[in-house]
């Protein structure tokens, strides 16, 4: 019963956030601050601004993780706090981002002014930091990687005090030897990475740094736990990065890596660091999961209008921008209608400046705005601009996004011109999807810089565009940064090369769907039935040995994207219109839930799948059966044991059913032959 309250709690949190502003709160009363809503509150020592947390309480459950204070969370310069200030405000949703509570501490530190803002939603398990330093900051320390093989034996008390000098962004001080801990790491740079999460679980010894961008631990005692999200690029490509994201020390946790270095910091403007969440849970992973994708979810709501996407991109096809004209685009869009899509995106070849992807010499990405008609139609392949186009796309119901690459030399010094011609963009042809390609972001300020882009064309269109973020390639945002924007077109695969596999890119989605919601993920689906000799006749994973059906059903979890040329399709390719309708009557309700893995790794011999939490007692599964010899299997999943669960066929080849979930949390499946899915509504019956 507690299991079941408890997720309960989790998923009404996750979307019914209308009393958001009365139950978040801030007070500062003598020497304590308390920061909390109706189901989590954070306690704190106000030691003049430089706070210590002294407890943080899981409300939900009633139980209270007690801090030692000794040390404040936020360290980054010496001395004693002075002139140390609180307010706060609720901040109103833009009918993009929620609402939610801001609370600022101030305050001053030798030549240093440190703000701390701390974001409040309502009925989410997690409370977030962004910290912003103004000033003249001193060189800091950054030996976190500092080898213990390195250091003396123990033998005494005192050998045991290996201070590590670096600046800490969040820190919990607790009690108890038992934290059961797991750090997760993330790789993008998808063109190079094809294993894209790794997780590494261990018990906090003496002082140790960790990778990664997430870090659960849980009490073994008690079964409280709480969760850091560091909010900020991968670990491999985070500014002035010291080579850890964690340090460890039996009970002690600490948040490390700034992004910042003592020249980045301006005596007259306020610089932000890297962000940080605590969150809280109680037991088993599926709450802290839960508490995760809750907090996730706040930062930009799911828009049916907007957020929802079945894209046809053409460069899939390797064409690149050697066929991309009006005549080109009005054919496109007819095939498209024919298939279901709902975005037809342009890439690179719509506008009159030529980049160095193109298929002809002599395109550079260098001094761009020496050229102010760059980033317009190209007049000689769209006579009409994109007039004609958009207003195809309109009649057939689909929207027209456009590739974009912001001028990346001198830290995005041109940053006010990208996003004016984004603007222009969408005032004159109503774009309102731009991929975002070719980033680079080697200093804090072409970080700051291109903020400030995106919140231009945010503001100036109301916030009605919404960006693709490439993650393929560079120093670029990863999974835990600027996801306010967009969503994040995952990777780029050929069957040029012959390095698309179905299996694959499953493995990659289903990976990362534990800790990255995967309705803000852009994943692929191409033409299997080009390039076919590029594959070993004997490849049982070559994408000729899957129906087209089931390479769109890969993509389903995510934002799918049609990664090919329309016209290269055979007339079969275009039946699988018949699943995209079907499929698009359920998107928005199944991206709307708790996204997360079930049964076996994708490794192109499971049965593995996905399981959308949307109620306390349904949801969806999209469950696949691989290239593999049972015809059914038991599968771990996220429901209670014990649970009465009907199963109705949505789509796919498994029948409606009705199932006991077995003392393990496993779910029977069963599918008739390999290489098979089948989307399933499921109501828990009483």
């Amino acid at each position: 019963m507690k299991r079941r309250l408890l997720i309960l709690l989790l998923l009404l949190g996750a979307w019914h956030s209308m009393d958001a502003m009365h139950s978040c709160y801030a007070t500062l009363q003598k020497d304590t601050l308390r920061i909390g809503n109706d189901v989590l509150e954070r306690c704190f020592l106000w030691n003049g601004g430089a706070l210590k947390t002294i407890s943080v309480v899981d409300k939900r459950i009633h139980s209270v993780l007690r801090a030692m204070g000794k040390q404040p969370d936020f360290a980054i310069a010496k001395g004693n706090a002075e002139q140390g200030s609180m307010s706060s405000r609720w901040i109103e949703s833009n009918g993009v981002h929620p609402g939610y509570l801001c609370v600022e501490v101030s305050y001053l530190q030798g030549s240093l002014s440190i703000k701390r803002i701390f974001r409040v939603y309502g009925n989410a398990p997690a409370i977030a930091c962004d910290t912003y330093l103004k000033g003249v900051m001193k060189k800091v320390g950054n030996d976190v990687v500092a080898s213990n093989v390195d250091r003396k034996n123990i033998e005494s008390v005192e050998d045991m005090a290996t201070e590590l000098k670096t600046p800490t962004l969040d820190r919990l001080q607790l009690s108890g030897n038992h934290w059961q801990t797991k750090a997760v790491e993330f790789f993008d740079y998808t063109d190079w990475n094809d294993n894209l999460v790794l997780e590494r679980n261990f018990i906090p010894y003496r002082k140790n740094g960790c990778r990664g961008n997430l870090l659960f631990a849980k009490d073994q005692l008690s079964g409280n736990g709480f969760f850091f999200l560091k909010e900020s690029p991968v670990s491999s490509t985070q500014l002035h990065y010291g080579g850890a994201d964690f340090i460890t020390d039996f009970n002690d946790f600490m948040v490390v890596g700034t992004g910042v270095a003592a020249s980045d910091i301006s005596k007259d403007d306020w610089t932000r660091l890297y962000g940080c969440v605590l969150g809280v849970f109680n037991g088993e992973e599926r709450n802290a999961l839960a508490s995760l994708r809750t907090y996730q979810k706040q930062l930009r709501m799911e828009k049916s209008v907007s957020d929802e996407m079945i894209m046809l991109n053409t460069w899939g096809d390797r064409s690149q921008d050697a066929k991309i004209d009006e005549a080109f685009c009005l054919q496109e869009l007819d095939r498209a209608a024919r298939l279901g899509i709902t975005v037809f995106q342009l890439d690179d070849g719509w506008q009159t400046g030529k980049s160095p992807n193109s298929k002809s010499k002599g395109g550079s990405f260098r001094d761009i705005w020496k050229d102010n008609t760059y980033w317009t139609p190209n007049p000689h392949k769209f006579p009409h601009g994109l007039k004609k186009v958009v207003a195809k796309g309109k009649k057939l119901g689909i929207r027209i996004g456009l590739w974009f690459n912001p001028s990346i030399q001198n830290d995005f010094a041109d940053w006010e011109k990208d996003a004016q011609a984004m603007v222009s963009l969408y005032r004159q042809y109503g774009i309102s999807c731009f991929k975002i390609d070719g980033l680079q972001i080697p200093t804090k300020k072409a970080e700051e810089n291109l903020r400030r882009m995106f919140d231009k064309v945010a503001t100036e269109t109301n916030h009605q565009v919404i960006f693709n973020l490439d993650a393929t390639a560079g120093r670029r945002g990863g999974y835990h940064s600027m996801n306010e924007y967009g969503n994040i077109f995952l990777e780029n695969r050929y069957t040029d090369w012959g390095n698309y596999y179905p299996y694959r890119t499953l493995r990659n989605l289903w990976q990362l769907s534990r800790y990255v919601p995967a309705e803000k993920l852009q994943v692929e689906f191409l033409n299997k039935w080009r390039n076919v000799a590029k594959y070993d006749s004997m490849d049982v994973f070559a994408p000729r040995n899957y129906s087209f059906d089931y390479l769109f059903a890969i993509a389903m979890p995510a934002q799918p994207l049609a990664w090919m040329e329309a016209a290269n399709l055979p007339e079969e390719a275009f039946e699988t219109s018949k699943l995209i309708e079907t499929y698009k009557k359920v998107q928005h309700e199944f991206h709307s839930g708790i996204i997360l893995p079930v049964g076996e790794e994708p490794s192109g011999r499971s049965w593995t799948g996905f399981q959308s939490m949307t109620k306390k007692d349904s949801g969806f599964f999209i469950i696949y059966r691989e290239d593999n010899e049972r015809a059914s299997a038991s599968l771990q999943t996220w429901l209670t044991p014990g649970d009465k669960v009907r199963l109705d066929k949505i789509a796919g080849s498994g029948d409606s059913t009705v199932a006991i979930v077995d003392e393990t949390g496993k779910l029977k499946f069963a599918m008739p032959d390999k290489n098979q899915f089948t989307i399933y509504q499921y109501k828990i019956q009483k």
